[in-house]
C-alpha cells in the first residue's frame, strides 16, 4: 500500500509538472516571439522613417548599413507580402506608433521556416553560431516579411528571422520538480507508516486469531477509519473469546455433572439380580458414561491453554507412528519433505493420533504421506477399509455421529474422534476433509498453513 501510494503520488506530480511546464514553455514561446516582433517592427519603422526623410541618392546605403544576414532590407515598387489579413494588430501598432503615422499602410505575415531554412554566406561568427543552432537542431526558426509603404510610394520590404523559443528544463524547474518529490515521497511515507503499520498488525493479529493464538488487545491507532476497524476486531476477538469459554464451561459441567448419577445408577444396578434386563440396562449406562467422559475430556481439551510453537511436521508423523500400539501396521512415506508449522502441538498430535486410529480402527493399515502444496502441509492417511457411501463423508463430522450404532469400544469409539479432528485443525487455520480412494478404502486429508 505504501510503494502504491509513493509511486501513484510521483505519477500525479510528474503529469502536473509536464502540463505544468507545457503551459509556462508555451507562454513564454508567445512572450518572446512578442518580444523579437516589436524588436524587428521598431528596427524597420526607424529604417522606414530614414528612407523618407534621406535624399533618394542615400537610400541604397541606408538599405545596406540595416541588412544583416538574418535581417534584410530592400525597397521595390511592389510589396513582397500580399496577405493583409495576416497581419498582427500589435506588430503593426508598434510599426505606425514608430512612424507616427496611424494611417501608414502596412502589410505583416510570420513563415515557418523549419523545413526550408536557408542557406547563408559570409555570416558573421555571432550569427554564424545561431544559425549553424538552426540548422543543426531544426527548432523551427520563424520569419517575420513586413511591407511598408514609403511616402515615395514605394514599399519597403523587410524579412526578419529569429529563433523560435523551446521549451526545456530549466535549473530553477529541475529544482522545483526534486523539491515537489522529495516533499512527495516524505509525505507518502509518513502516510503509509501511519496507515500501513496498524494495518499490517491487524492482519497478523487476524491470521494467529484465525489459527486458534491467543492475541492481545491491538492498540487503536492510525486514521479514524482504520481506529474503528481495529475497535471492531477487539470487539470481535472478545465476543469470540467469550463464546467458546461458555461453550466449553458448559460441556465440562455437562460431562462433570453426567458423572454422579451415572454412578449412583451403576451402583444400584449391581444390588440388582442378574438378568437380561439388568445387562440391558447396564449397557445402557456403559454407553452413557463413555460418551460423557468423552464429553469431558473434548471439553478439557478445548479448555486447555496452549502455547503455539514452531513444529518440526515430519518428524512429529515419525514419532506417532513409532510411539503407536500398532506401528507395524503404519506405513509412513520415506520421502517427507522438510516443513515446519506453527501450532499448539499437543492439540495438533491429538487430531492426527484421531486421523491414523480411525484408519486403523476401519481399515487395518493406515498409509501416512506429507507434501507441500500452495503455501500449506498436506498430510493424507489413507486405509483400504471399506470406505464410506458419498453422502456420508461430512456427517462423520458430526459430534458423536456413528456408522454403526453400537459404540462399543469394540467396534468404534464414542464418535468424536472424527469432530476433534476437525475442531483443532480448524482451529490452526486448516480443515480436514474425507474422500473415498480408487480400489476401495478411504483417505483423510488435513491440511496446514505452513
Amino acid at each position: 500500500m505504501g510503494g502504491q501510494l509513493l509511486v501513484m503520488l510521483l505519477v500525479a506530480l510528474a503529469i502536473s509538472q509536464g502540463l505544468s511546464l507545457f503551459v509556462f514553455s508555451d507562454e513564454r514561446d508567445r512572450a518572446v516571439r512578442a518580444a523579437l516582433g516589436y524588436e524587428a517592427a521598431g528596427r524597420a519603422a526607424n529604417v522606414a522613417r530614414l528612407l523618407d526623410e534621406a535624399p533618394a541618392t542615400l537610400r541604397p546605403n541606408i538599405v545596406e548599413a540595416a541588412s544583416s544576414p538574418l535581417v534584410r532590407f530592400w525597397v521595390d515598387a511592389v510589396p513582397e507580402v500580399d496577405h493583409a489579413s495576416h497581419s498582427d494588430p500589435a506588430v503593426t501598432g508598434r510599426l505606425r506608433d514608430v512612424l507616427g503615422d496611424p494611417d501608414r499602410e502596412i502589410l505583416l505575415e510570420v513563415h515557418d521556416r523549419s523545413s526550408d531554412l536557408p542557406g547563408v554566406d559570409e555570416v558573421p561568427p555571432g550569427m554564424r553560431r545561431m544559425h549553424a543552432a538552426m540548422l543543426a537542431e531544426r527548432t523551427g526558426p520563424l520569419e517575420l516579411a513586413m511591407s511598408i509603404r514609403l511616402t515615395s510610394g514605394e514599399w519597403l520590404n523587410v524579412r526578419s528571422m529569429f529563433h523560435r523559443p523551446v521549451g526545456q528544463w530549466l535549473p530553477a524547474d529541475i529544482a522545483a520538480l526534486a523539491i515537489a518529490a522529495i516533499l512527495v515521497s516524505l509525505v507518502a511515507a509518513l502516510t503509509a507508516v501511519r496507515v500501513v503499520r496498524p494495518m499490517r498488525a491487524l492482519a497478523v493479529a487476524a491470521e494467529r486469531a484465525g489459527r486458534g493464538e491467543d492475541q492481545p488487545q491491538l492498540p487503536e491507532s492510525g486514521p479514524s477509519e482504520v481506529q474503528e476497524t481495529i475497535r471492531a476486531f477487539n470487539l470481535m476477538q472478545a465476543r469470540l473469546r467469550r463464546f467458546v469459554g461458555d461453550r466449553t464451561r458448559m460441556l465440562a459441567a455437562l460431562g462433570h455433572d453426567l458423572r454422579s448419577p451415572l454412578t449412583a445408577m451403576r451402583l444400584r444396578l449391581e444390588l440388582i439380580d442378574e438378568g437380561e434386563d439388568r445387562d440391558r440396562l447396564m449397557a445402557m449406562v456403559d454407553e452413557m458414561q463413555m460418551m460423557a467422559e468423552a464429553t469431558l475430556a473434548f471439553a478439557r481439551g478445548d479448555a486447555e491453554s496452549e502455547a503455539t510453537v514452531e513444529v518440526d511436521l515430519p518428524k512429529m508423523l515419525r514419532d506417532l507412528a513409532t510411539s503407536s500400539d500398532h506401528a507395524s501396521l503404519i506405513e509412513l512415506d520415506e520421502t517427507l519433505p522438510s516443513v515446519v508449522v506453527r501450532v499448539r502441538p499437543v492439540a495438533l498430535r491429538r487430531a492426527l493420533r484421531n486421523l491414523i486410529d480411525n484408519a486403523l480402527r476401519y481399515g487395518g493399515r493406515a498409509e501416512v504421506s506429507l507434501e507441500r502444496h500452495e503455501g500449506d502441509a498436506i498430510v493424507a492417511i489413507s486405509d483400504r477399509g471399506p470406505g464410506l457411501p458419498q453422502d456420508r463423508l461430512e456427517a462423520v463430522f458430526e459430534p458423536f455421529h456413528r456408522l454403526e450404532a453400537s459404540r462399543s469400544r469394540e467396534t468404534g469409539g464414542s464418535g468424536l474422534g472424527l469432530s476433534i479432528a476437525r475442531t483443532i485443525l480448524r482451529a490452526h487455520g486448516g480443515d480436514v476433509t474425507l474422500e473415498n480412494r480408487d480400489g476401495g478404502g478411504l483417505t483423510a486429508t488435513a491440511r496446514l498453513p505452513a
